[in-house]
């Protein structure tokens, strides 16, 4: 006849309260970790139900994410892309040296294995490295001059595919 305030009469009430979760290595965005036991109680004093906890990973300022592949954008000169070098990039831990072949074009991708995300099972992912020249903004004096004989000497012709 006279439920209580708190429950309405249920024997159940709703109050919040802490929960430790452990997060695995290389969880994904959207992924749901359940937590047994740790949900709503019982209906009629039956055990507890279990919690779900939906991850969100939060952006990196430098690496991307594609499964357990981390990827990156690393920015080069139009004299290494053309004749060629060698770029520190950086990864998780430290950073590795890769290779830029000569006569790479903006948006070339190279694999750098076993520096992605580590999850514990298996192998980890691979770094995935994108290159993009970088064309300066201001050229001049001795600069431009380069630029220019360098302009007259290619004879390669980048739009020769599309008739013109």
């Amino acid at each position: 006849k006279n439920p209580c305030h708190q429950c309405g009469g249920r024997g159940v009430e709703r109050r919040r309260r802490d929960v430790k979760v452990r997060i695995p290595p290389g969880v994904e965005d959207g992924q749901r970790i359940r937590v047994a036991g740790r949900g709503a109680a019982g209906a009629n004093g039956g055990p507890p139900g279990d919690l779900f906890v939906v991850v969100h990973v939060g952006k990196h300022p430098i690496f991307g994410r594609k499964g357990k592949d981390l990827t990156v954008r690393v920015p080069i000169t139009f004299t290494e892309a053309a004749l060629g070098t060698q770029v520190k990039v950086p990864t998780l831990d430290k950073p590795v040296t890769v290779k830029v072949p000569a006569g790479t074009q903006s948006g070339k991708t190279v694999r750098v294995r076993g520096r992605g995300i580590d999850t514990g099972k298996g192998s980890p992912g691979d770094l995935l490295v994108t290159f993009d020249v970088v064309v300066p903004k201001k050229v001049d004096g001795a600069a431009k001059k380069a630029i220019e004989d360098l302009g007259d000497a290619l004879t390669e012709n980048p739009r020769e595919h599309l008739g013109v």
